[in-house]
């Protein structure tokens, strides 16, 4: 398959699935947990595109928690299990583009930084696992982003040189590891004061207004035309 069209890699939470708000309910939950109360979306912002373990490292130096980081790892992801199983829902314009990728016959794939379990329980509850059987998280490799390792590991499943990769992202560090995985991207911004991100500037296509610009038929002309 390598060389004979584009593939597509999906980026989970904040590009497919607007699941942030469950991730930093999680979060303060456990921080207030760990003694370590009043943690507020804005601090919650800071993190957005950083894997679950690279975030947790920092709040638990920041705060000055002694528990070891795995055990803060495994009461996230107890909570944040728990809430995405419960309410999380899908972009529609995004679902959208899911299923005219689909149903053209491209490959596609879910990169993520968050874990295996909670990548299975949103694309359940979605309704998304179909089409996106093919899934990496950043537990399954050496490094998460803004390195490129979970976009290689993705394409190196679907049988697709990164050259033929088409990145769909929100965060700056998922646009950094697009680029230094050598694949194109797609950047729909979840936090639109962010745009203008250094990191964004690689992208070959931009929605500076985030979801709310996004278009599915653009970004598929743009998928299936070339540059």
């Amino acid at each position: 398959m390598a060389g004979e069209g584009p593939a597509v890699i999906f980026d989970l939470d904040g590009t497919l699935v607007d699941s942030e708000p469950n991730y930093y309910e999680a979060g303060r939950r456990v921080l207030e947990q760990y003694g370590a109360p009043g943690f507020t979306w804005e601090e919650h912002t800071r993190f957005i595109g950083i894997g679950t373990r690279e975030t947790l490292e920092a709040l638990r130096r920041e705060h000055g928690i002694e528990a070891p980081v795995d055990e803060l790892l495994a009461a996230k992801n107890r909570a944040y299990l728990e809430l995405a199983a419960a309410r999380t829902e899908a972009f529609p314009e995004m679902r959208r583009f899911v299923e005219l990728l689909h149903g053209a016959g491209v490959p596609l794939a879910v990169a993520s930084g968050s874990s295996r379990a909670a990548i299975e329980a949103v694309l359940a509850r979605t309704g998304l696992g179909g089409p996106l059987s093919t899934r990496v998280s950043a537990e399954e490799v050496a490094r998460g982003k803004p390195e490129p390792d979970v976009f290689l590991e993705a394409a190196r499943r679907l049988g697709a040189a990164p050259g033929d990769c088409v990145v769909v992202e929100d965060a700056p560090p998922g646009a950094e590891a697009a680029r230094r995985a050598g694949m194109r991207c797609i950047a729909v911004p979840y936090v639109p004061g962010t745009a203008g991100d250094p990191a964004f500037a690689s992208a070959g296509l931009l929605f500076p207004g985030g979801q709310k610009e996004f278009d599915a038929g653009r970004a598929y002309d743009w998928v299936t035309g070339g540059n």
